[in-house]
Parts: structure tokens; C-alpha cells; sequence
């Protein structure tokens, strides 16, 4: 079914490679590069009537800026395991990792098939965010610790870990959840970290990613 609703989606036009797909949803990940119109939408709809197609600015956000890492960390054909904790951050992962099945041929196992596969897995998906990712490195801060970025961390068990919502701070995750996944759980950031980076943004543009940055700088340059 997947396949034919892809070969459709390319006669009518549309990208397959900037939409995700998901049970009986199709999440437009970039509308202008998938030139999925309100035209081809209405086409689509005559035929699938039973897909609904979901467009929402928020979740293109959050596609464009994990794409910026995932086109460093992925590599054509790799096989990815991803975690499932029985949370929605399972299927935002799914859905942001999903079009790269098309575009770099990726495959995307999830953990309770890990057994049923024959092959290892290339690299594991961490649903680590922004806001988490800033908790822990404003706690070793003020831990006296070496700041350490996760994504700067050694391979573990022989998997390189990616990170697709390294750069998606939490209030996009929750915006977007609130329509599509309500019951939607993230782990939160620590309170005391969480409460200087909140009041750092008041002064400072973009504070948590020119803190995430400034962090992969620091370690890249020692």
C-alpha cells in the first residue's frame, strides 16, 4: 500500500522525498519542495480518501532543522535502530527519519526487531532535544565538569549514535503534539538549567542554539 500511495504521489507530481509516511497520515515535511498544492492534495484525496494529509509549519521546522544534521551523520543505505520507549518521541523520530528511506536509502529498524534481522544496525536514532541536550551540559557546567556535547561523544557498542532532534527545542515538539499526539510525554529538562537558559532568552537571541554551538566549538578547537 505504502508503495503504491508513493508511485501516485509521483504522478501526480508530488516529492516523496519531503513527505513522511505514516499508518494512514502523509506529514508534508517541506511544502515547497514537495509541491504537494492544494491541487495535487484534492487529486490525492479522490483517490485515497481514506489518507489524511497534514500540514503543519511547526513539524516543517522541526524536518528542516534536523535535516541541516542528518545531511553530515547519515550516510547512503545505512540501517537505523530506533529506541522505543512507548512515548510519542518514537514517532517523531519515525516521522523525521522516514523520507531519508527515499533519499539516501536508509532502513529503519525498530528495537523489537532488532533479534529478527540477520544484519547489525549501522547507527542508533537518540530522541535526545535541544532542551535536554542544554540541561545536561549547563549541569556539568555548574558541576565543575568538562562541558562535552552527546554528539561529540565515542561510539558505544560499535554504533555511532545520531541525533535528529538535537536542534528542536521542546515547545516546537509540544506545539506540534498538542494536535497530532496529545498525550504526548517529554522528559524535561532539569528545573535549574531549564530556568537560566528561560531567562537567558529574554536578553539573548537564539540562546539555546548559539549555547549548543558554542559548546561543539569549544571541544572542536581542545
Amino acid at each position: 500500500m505504502k508503495k503504491e500511495i508513493i508511485n501516485y504521489l509521483s504522478i501526480l507530481g508530488v516529492d516523496a522525498r519531503y513527505v513522511s509516511l505514516y499508518g494512514g497520515y502523509i506529514f508534508v515535511n517541506n511544502l515547497k519542495f514537495s509541491r504537494f498544492s492544494r491541487k495535487r492534495e484534492e487529486l490525492f484525496q479522490a483517490k485515497y480518501p481514506e489518507c489524511n494529509v497534514v500540514r503543519s509549519k511547526v513539524f516543517q521546522k522541526m524536518c528542516i532543522r534536523a535535516s541541516r544534521n542528518l545531511s553530515k551523520t547519515l550516510n547512503p543505505g545505512d540501517k537505523i535502530l530506533v529506541k522505543q520507549n512507548g512515548t510519542c518521541m518514537d514517532l517523531i523520530l519515525y516521522l523525521i527519519l522516514e523520507p531519508y528511506t527515499r533519499k539516501y536509502g536508509i532502513e529503519i529498524i525498530p528495537q523489537d526487531q532488532k533479534t529478527k534481522n540477520t544484519f547489525k544496525p549501522d547507527s542508533v536514532a537518540s530522541s535526545l532535544t535541544l532542551d535536554q541536550e542544554l540541561g545536561k551540559l549547563v549541569n556539568q557546567m555548574f558541576s565543575g565538569e568538562k562541558i562535552k556535547p552527546s554528539m561529540m561523544r565515542t561510539e558505544k557498542n560499535g554504533l555511532k549514535v545520531i541525533y535528529p532532534l538535537i536542534n528542536i527545542p521542546d515547545s516546537w515538539i509540544c506545539a506540534w503534539a498538542q494536535k497530532i499526539y496529545p498525550e504526548c510525554k517529554i522528559l524535561p529538562a532539569e528545573n535549574k538549567s531549564k530556568d537560566l537558559i528561560e531567562f537567558l532568552e529574554n536578553y539573548v537571541p537564539d540562546v539555546r542554539e548559539n549555547m549548543l554551538k558554542s559548546a561543539i566549538f569549544a571541544n572542536q578547537i581542545n
